[in-house]
């Protein structure tokens, strides 16, 4: 199977309550097509996928109070930390959308993928032309 023969399917995740590391996991899965039994894993079969309420995701144990999110400046002494609780008051689709980029292969097949992954903080989404299915990431192992 390659790009111009896959069947692409448009999905929507809800994130509410769930695990960010195994939500992300189970949407890598799904933006890869490993989930479909023609995968090749040189091309771009996957699903496309819209991730709703990703400003409620949640983390286990004590991770919520000490995981940080770092970035440098470019200018000396220019590092700089936001805690997980205030990444997602300040940019809430970046924590899930970090989670699975990490996940996704670091080449130009997962920056391919990435525009195939659409995260938003409420539960609206400017993608109903497209008819996308509901899912339950849960039930997929």
């Amino acid at each position: 199977m390659n790009a111009a023969t896959a069947q692409k399917e448009w999905i929507i995740v809800d994130a509410e309550n769930q695990v960010l590391g195994r939500l992300a996991a189970r949407i890598a899965m799904m933006l890869r097509g490993k989930h479909k039994p023609g995968f090749t894993p040189h091309s771009d079969c996957g699903d496309n996928v819209i991730v709703i309420n990703a400003d409620k995701v949640r983390l286990t144990g004590i991770k919520a109070q000490v995981k940080t999110y770092r970035k440098h400046t470019g200018y000396p002494g220019g590092q700089r930390e936001l805690e997980f609780s205030r990444m997602l008051d300040k940019r809430p689709e970046f924590p899930l959308e970090n989670a699975v980029r990490g996940m996704l292969p670091k080449n130009r097949l997962g920056r391919a993928l990435m525009g195939n992954f659409k995260v938003y903080a409420g539960s609206e989404h400017p993608h109903e032309a497209q008819q996308p299915k509901t899912i339950d990431l849960n039930a997929i192992k």
